[in-house]
């Protein structure tokens, strides 16, 4: 094991000791030291930092800045010692982040996708992304939270999920419906019998019987959207396993909307169901869409009357 691989190890270990997940930095960063000691190169310099961060070529400014990023915070904790370490300058690959707007998908887009994950080449594969993209968007689970699930996480007899110790530190219950339960359980038992010895816990495995990694998930999902045809909707509006969850938090309000709800009254319980610690974080999923927009006008307008 090199000098860095070593100095990596341990500033992951000391980082997730104070609380941080660090999944997708940590993924990245063991790509950087592949890449160094490939290269031969002993310790971090900006030269090799950039030219690493800017792969692929034809990759936006944002991808480049974020792994640019993961690099920078452990080249200044590598330091500390080593001096001979180069700290990119924050100024390199400069990238001030929007917030996208979410892809909003219809019942038979996400149809479409389950339905093109199940041409994947490997049959387990292809049974483990048709059931989590399926999961994602019946429960709104987070990705890392779908991750991390083991399979004593998933409670067929009282249609439970448990997310344990997710963002916030917090963890829940997610109730599913019968069918989602279903086929939750016929996944796992095809798992099993493709890959009857995994090397871990996890409920949803790789073909190599480990945990899957959210790079590879964004990466498959990715793909899977260009199979099926999908466009952004603008340059903000891109096709992204996150919007899932989005889908759920706006179809719940939607439906309580047309079912006369008290939606205000309601809303603590969306946040509890998604994971949130208070419902102002929920908001950010509530993406105004026509028909939600006309909903709500219909319920301000005899308010707006009164008052006039």
């Amino acid at each position: 094991m090199s000098a860095v691989r070593r100095a990596a190890d341990e500033y992951l270990q000391m980082r997730r000791a104070l609380g941080y997940k660090l999944e997708t930095q940590g993924w990245l960063l063991r790509r950087f030291v592949d890449y160094l000691e490939e290269t031969g190169a002993e310790t971090i310099t900006i030269e090799h930092a950039v030219a690493w961060a800017t792969q692929p070529a034809n990759a936006d400014a944002a991808y480049w800045s974020n792994r640019l990023s993961a690099v920078r915070q452990f080249a200044r904790y590598l330091q500390t010692i080593d001096p001979a370490c180069e700290v990119p300058p924050a100024r390199l690959l400069p990238y001030r982040p929007q917030r996208a707007i979410p892809y909003l998908y219809k019942p038979e887009e996400i149809t479409t996708l389950m339905h093109a994950a199940g041409g994947l080449s490997r049959p387990l594969q292809a049974a483990t992304y048709q059931t989590l993209i399926g999961l994602l968007a019946v429960s709104g689970l987070r990705v890392g939270e779908a991750i991390r699930l083991n399979r004593s996480d998933v409670n067929a007899g009282d249609r439970l999920v448990r997310v344990i110790n997710t963002k916030f530190g917090k963890s829940r219950e997610v109730a599913l419906q019968d069918s989602a339960i279903d086929a939750l359980g016929a996944y796992g038992r095809l798992r099993d019998r493709l890959c009857p010895q995994p090397r871990c816990e996890a409920f949803f495995v790789s073909t190599a019987g480990t945990r899957l990694h959210a790079a590879n998930i964004n990466r498959t999902f990715s793909q899977l959207v260009h199979t099926v045809g999908l466009r952004p909707r603008s340059r903000r509006c891109r096709p992204r396993v996150h919007d899932l969850r989005h889908g759920l938090a706006v179809n719940t309000l939607l439906d309580w909307y047309r079912d006369d709800c008290d939606v205000q009254a309601r809303l603590p319980r969306l946040s509890t169901y998604m994971g949130h610690t208070e419902p102002s974080s929920t908001f950010w999923y509530l993406t105004a869409t026509p028909e939600l927009l006309a909903l709500a006008a219909e319920r301000l307008d005899p308010i707006v009357k009164g008052l006039a």
